[in-house]
């Protein structure tokens, strides 16, 4: 099959995509033949198209509903009687509405779990909502929640667990042919999917048709993962793939939601397979091989699934706050369950958490600061507009400031006419050109002198740094450690509401 070429242009800088490698068709410098001032070249592996839309969304939410709602477990076995899956008042226009008000911008529904209960009416399987008491068996959970999110906006992805504790043949060839085949009824039957999430739980005890026993696999060999990607590729591929290792997005490593201090976009998988030993998920490893940013999934209440004993239980908006800034303010997206409970519906205790954490995200992040300020840079890529510092405020990920190739340690300075208060600081790099900043320092003007206030290590996507709340009418952001001249497309300063 021959290799695609496809050519980009994004703000000034023309790349070409070929395959899945990232080339510039630019050489970095001070200006062209004509006078042009270049763009700089990107530096060291840099995120697909895919991926970029990825980080784009920053925020959605997990969906884990099946059989397990209603045994009250959290790992099916495989031997439920379908007919228990019964939700007596299922609403997936009420689930959306609920991610959507909290500020997700897409769900990823749980199609099949562990116990191998499919969500949809899958010809390949008995055990599924067709032989439920739902709906008389005619019902489909993920044509239903596909179709909300395609009306309310939200994207739509799915979770097919590798793990299948209902099959007869698990651990055995054939299981890989009805995987698969299962997957390719969830990319062709419920229009475009943006994410397929691969859990890395592989085998163990379970029902397996009646045969009640433990089944151990090899997780490198069994489900031969490049041809399984390789089907994604070709039936869905705008979606980005998840496992411990991607190959688009990676596993934080924890389910608490809480990336590391840093947390690089990139890693050096080393051929690891989703459910084998990774390192550096937590922080992502500098310098690495390929762009796999890290997810940050957790639940919102101590377990994934609904019980009814975890309602006084579920997290509040100040945990849900610390969450957010450990997670989408260290580069990661946050992957935030919300799983229905036995009338299929997001529980009111989940509801009224979510309303003021986003209550409280909404104040904060209403008016920025940095728009009101002048703006001062140590330097600016050839002098150039198209590279000045105001583009840092002008609310556009498309546009940067960037300076010259030889000054890697810039700064710019944020002075305002009356002082101003904040304690949330933003910064955003431009992800085409890679993640280029490895350290930098924020000062205050106080005193008559400049006094840091906080510095950190990697910003790539977003990193939100929040604080005690400082007044002044000078910042000042100094780039101190970087292989290459930076290319920051946000900076921005925010007050969050004080607490009632």
């Amino acid at each position: 099959m021959s290799t695609k070429l496809q050519v980009y242009c994004r703000g000034l800088l023309l790349v070409v995509f070929l395959g899945c490698g990232f080339l510039s068709v630019c050489q970095a410098g001070a200006g062209s033949a004509d006078g042009a001032v270049l763009p700089p070249a990107p530096y060291g592996p840099v995120p697909s198209e895919r991926q970029l839309r990825w980080h784009a969304m920053e925020f959605y939410g997990f969906l884990h509903f099946t059989v397990n709602t209603f045994t009250d477990k959290e790992w099916g076995y495989g031997d439920e009687d379908e007919k228990v899956f019964n939700p007596t008042a299922f609403d997936a226009g009420q689930i959306v509405s609920v991610a959507k008000a909290a500020g997700m911008k897409g769900l990823i529904l749980t199609a099949k779990h562990h116990d191998g209960f499919c969500l949809w009416p899958s010809q390949y399987t008995e055990h599924s909502v067709k032989n439920s008491g739902w709906k008389d068996g005619h019902g489909d959970v993920v044509k239903e929640i596909s179709l909300a999110c395609r009306k309310q906006g939200l994207k739509f992805g799915v979770y097919l667990s590798p793990w299948d504790r209902n099959r007869k043949d698990y651990g055995q060839p054939g299981y890989i042919t009805y995987y698969r085949s299962e997957l390719r009824e969830l990319l062709t039957n419920y229009g475009e999917i943006c994410t397929v999430w691969f859990d890395g739980a592989n085998g163990g005890d379970g029902f397996y048709g009646g045969a009640k026993e433990t089944r151990r696999i090899d997780a490198r060999t069994f489900y031969d993962w490049p041809n399984t990607w390789q089907q994604v590729r070709e039936l869905m591929p705008n979606a980005v793939m998840f496992s411990d290792v991607g190959p688009d997005v990676r596993w934080v490593g924890n389910e608490h939601g809480f990336a590391g201090d840093p947390c690089w976009a990139t890693l050096s998988p080393d051929g690891g397979f989703p459910g084998g030993e990774v390192k550096g998920l937590n922080s992502g490893q500098r310098p690495g091989t390929s762009w796999i940013p890290a997810e940050c999934d957790v639940s919102i209440r101590p377990g994934w699934f609904y019980h009814a004993s975890e309602d006084q239980k579920v997290k509040t908006p100040a945990k849900l706050l610390e969450i957010y800034y450990k997670s989408v303010g260290h580069g990661a997206c946050l992957n935030l369950n919300l799983p229905p409970d036995r009338r299929g519906q997001i529980n009111e205790n989940d509801m009224r958490s979510l309303r003021e954490f986003r209550r409280i995200l909404d104040e904060t992040f209403a008016t920025d600061l940095a728009i009101q300020a002048k703006l001062t840079a140590s330097n600016t890529r050839g002098g150039a507009k198209a590279f000045a510092p105001t583009n840092l405020t002008d609310s556009s990920r498309d546009t940067y400031w960037a300076t010259d190739d030889a000054v890697r340690t810039p700064e710019v300075t944020f002075e305002w006419s009356q002082p101003v208060r904040f304690n949330v600081v933003n910064l955003r790099e431009y992800l085409p050109l890679g993640q280029r900043v490895e350290a930098f320092a924020l000062d205050q003007w106080k005193d008559g002198q400049w006094v840091e206030f906080a510095r950190g290590t990697s910003i790539g996507n977003r990193r939100l740094i929040r604080g005690d709340y400082i007044t002044t009418d000078r910042v000042r952001l100094r780039i101190t450690q970087a292989p290459v001249c930076p290319a920051l497309s946000e900076a921005g300063f925010y007050a969050e509401p004080l607490q009632k």
